[in-house]
């Protein structure tokens, strides 16, 4: 993931789905939605298909499902979306009106520092985390060559 202090969109938006439910609360505790908010699409919790392939490159097949809860709000004249896995309604109403006002230029260099920043050193955090207890039980081979 990109570290300068202005993400794209994609990549802000991906950061805001993988953020913990209530990290994200935190971090968007002074930033109420305004009353003058649309919803275009209010939380909605659904199933989506997920798919792989054998090998990587192989034929595809249905993995297995996972739910997923999407939102859309319009906030002054701009529209969020969010797409975030799990039932959380409110991690979706959140992560949409932060894609709503970073499209803001005005709002975006603050609200990088005070709500992308924490979220993206907190998502480092823990993808080093998982790496450090998968490497812990990291099993070496080894062979040993009988002499002919």
């Amino acid at each position: 993931m990109d570290t300068s202090p202005h993400l794209a969109r994609p990549q802000w938006m991906s950061l805001l789905a993988q953020a913990e439910p209530a990290e994200l609360a935190a971090a968007m505790a002074p930033l109420a939605p305004p009353a003058d908010a649309t919803w275009l699409r209010p939380p909605q919790t659904g199933l989506y298909m997920l798919r792989g392939r054998i090998g990587g490159t192989g034929p595809q097949f249905n993995l297995g499902e996972v739910s997923v809860t999407r939102c859309s709000v319009q906030i002054d004249g701009r529209i969020g979306h969010a797409w975030v896995r799990g039932g959380d309604t409110r991690h979706a109403e959140l992560a949409a009106c932060a894609d709503a006002w970073l499209q803001d230029s005005d709002k975006h260099t603050q609200l990088s520092a005070q709500v992308l920043e924490p979220l993206r050193q907190s998502l480092q955090a823990r993808r080093e985390a998982a790496s450090r207890k998968a490497a812990a039980s990291k099993v070496e081979f080894f062979t040993v060559v009988r002499g002919e």
